[in-house]
C-alpha cells in the first residue's frame, strides 16, 4: 500500500486540473498580452480566474494578483509594503514561528534598517496577542502573521489579531499568510480585517508555479518585479495561463465539498493521534489546524524513521518542505519549547480529502512495527 501524508509539502493535482492545464498548453497557449484571438482568449482565461479567486473570498477582483506562488506573495506583501510606507514608520511586528518565505524578507527589511520585532509563541504554537498588541505603536506599518502554522498546523487567531492592532493604530496593515489555510477554512479577508494574503495553488491540488496575493483595495504596495507592466504594474511578466486558470478551478473544486472534506481530514488526524500515542514514548504537539499531525517519536531521529516508513511506501515530512532537505532544527519546534531529543525526532503527517482511515491504519501499524527495531538499534550504537 501507497499512503502520502505530505500534503502541506504539495497536493496531487485533481484530474479536472490537470485536463485544463495539458488543454492551455496545447490549444489556447496564446499570450495574454497579444493583441489577436489567441491573445484574447488568454487574457479571458486570467479574467475568469481573477473573478473565480476573488469571489471564493469576496473581494474585488482588482484586488486580487497573480504570482509565482505563496513564496513570490510573501515577498510582495512584506518589501512591496514596507517599501511602499517607509514614510509612515519602521517597526514590523511578526511571530517567531512563520515560515521561511516570511522570515527570510524580513531579515533582508531588517538590512535595510527596518525595525523587525518576532512575538513569541505558547507551547501550543499560538501567538502571544497581547504581547503583540503591546508592540504595536505610531511607528508600526506592518503586522504579519500566518493563518496556520505549515509544521504543526497552530491556528493564529487573526480575527481577533485584526481587530486589536486596528483598534490600536487603524493604518497598520495587517498581512496574512494564508498558504496553510486556504481550501481548509472559509476566508473573507476584508471582513476579517486583513489588508494583504498570500494563497499557495500547489497546497490545494493545482499547479505548482502559481500563487496570488490579495492586496486590500487603496494599500500601497511598491512591485518587487518590473517589466512590461502586466497585472495593472503591480507584477509584471507573461502571465502563467494554464496555472493561473488551473489554481481557480482547483480552488473552485476545494471549496464546493469544503465541510466535508475538512470533516474527513480531522477524523484522520484524529485517530492518526490517538492510535500512535498510545504507543510509548510518542508524543502530539499538533495544533488545531485539520489536515496536519505533528509527532515526535521518541529515540530515534526524525530522518531514520521517515526513510524507513519510505521504505513502506508512506510519505512523511520531517518539517517545512522549503527545508526539510537542509539539516537545521525547526524554529517553530524550538519556538514551542521542544527538547532537544525530541527536537530531532519529530515527524509531519498532513492529509488530503484523498487520504483514507485504511491508509491510517497502515501507517499506525508499520510504526508499531518499525519503532521498537529502530530504538534497539539506537541503544546498540
Amino acid at each position: 500500500m501507497e499512503a502520502y501524508f505530505d500534503n502541506s509539502a504539495t497536493t496531487p493535482v485533481y484530474p479536472e486540473v490537470r485536463d485544463l492545464v495539458v488543454k492551455l498548453m496545447e490549444q489556447d497557449y496564446g499570450n495574454p498580452s497579444s493583441l489577436h484571438q489567441k491573445g484574447v482568449d488568454a487574457a479571458r482565461y486570467v479574467s475568469d480566474a481573477r473573478d473565480k479567486i476573488a469571489r471564493l473570498l469576496k473581494v474585488q477582483a482588482k484586488e486580487i494578483v497573480f504570482t509565482s506562488g505563496g513564496t513570490e506573495s510573501n515577498n510582495m506583501a512584506l518589501i512591496g509594503g514596507a517599501l511602499a510606507n517607509r514614510r509612515a514608520g519602521n517597526k514590523i511586528i511578526t511571530t517567531a514561528v512563520e515560515h521561511a518565505s516570511v522570515g527570510s524578507p524580513l531579515t533582508f527589511l531588517e538590512d535595510m534598517g527596518f525595525d523587525v520585532v518576532r512575538i513569541p509563541t505558547g507551547n501550543d504554537g499560538v501567538v502571544d496577542v497581547d504581547r503583540l498588541v503591546d508592540e504595536v505603536d505610531d511607528d508600526t506599518i506592518i503586522v504579519s502573521v500566518m493563518y496556520v502554522n505549515n509544521e504543526i498546523g497552530a491556528v493564529m487567531p487573526v480575527e481577533d489579531i485584526a481587530r486589536r492592532i486596528k483598534e490600536k493604530n487603524p493604518s497598520v496593515l495587517f498581512h496574512v499568510d494564508a498558504i496553510q489555510a486556504f481550501g481548509k477554512y472559509v476566508i473573507y479577508p476584508k471582513r476579517m480585517g486583513i489588508d494583504m494574503m498570500s494563497i499557495s495553488s500547489h497546497k490545494f491540488h493545482g499547479p505548482k508555479g502559481v500563487g496570488a496575493l490579495f492586496i486590500k483595495d487603496r494599500v500601497k504596495v511598491k512591485p518587487v518585479i518590473y517589466g512590461g507592466g502586466q497585472q495593472g504594474g503591480m507584477r509584471s511578466g507573461t502571465e502563467n495561463v494554464p496555472g493561473i486558470a488551473g489554481m481557480a478551478l482547483a480552488a473552485e473544486m476545494t471549496y464546493r465539498d469544503l465541510d466535508a472534506n475538512v470533516a474527513h481530514m480531522r477524523e484522520l488526524k484524529e485517530h492518526l493521534i490517538d492510535e500512535l500515542t498510545q504507543i510509548d514514548d510518542v508524543y502530539s504537539n499538533s495544533g488545531d489546524a485539520p489536515h496536519i499531525a505533528s509527532i515526535t517519536f521518541k529515540g530515534v531521529r526524525s530522518e531514520v524513521m521517515l526513510h524507513a516508513l519510505e521504505e513502506k511506501g508512506i510519505y512523511v515530512s520531517s518539517g517545512s518542505a522549503c527545508s526539510s532537505n537542509k539539516h537545521s532544527t525547526s524554529s517553530t519546534l524550538k519556538a514551542i519549547g521542544l527538547p532537544h531529543e525530541k527536537l530531532e525526532s519529530t515527524l509531519r503527517f498532513s492529509f488530503s480529502p484523498e487520504n483514507t482511515m485504511e491508509q491510517i491504519d497502515y501507517a499506525v501499524e508499520c510504526c508499531k512495527e518499525l519503532l521498537p527495531i529502530l530504538r534497539r538499534y539506537v541503544r546498540k550504537k
